[in-house]
């Protein structure tokens, strides 16, 4: 599981677009997302693909680590 902190998130509307952006990298799957955080199941590989498409929403990983 790859844990992302997310900067910028306020409210239920930014978890959505967030959950939505990330909903739509193949290879990843979403388990939660909540302001500031996100935790999706996917390969190492995809972390470039996964910060685009948090920037693409509007906002940036400030951090992105594996958790078990």
């Amino acid at each position: 599981m790859q844990v992302l902190a997310i900067d910028g998130m306020h409210c239920d509307a930014c978890v959505r677009r967030v959950t939505q952006a990330l909903g739509s990298l193949p290879g990843v799957r979403v388990e939660s997302v909540k302001i500031g955080e996100a935790r999706v199941l996917a390969e190492p590989a995809c972390d470039e693909e996964i910060r685009g498409a948090i920037a693409s929403a509007g906002f940036n990983v400030t951090d992105l680590h594996a958790s078990s």
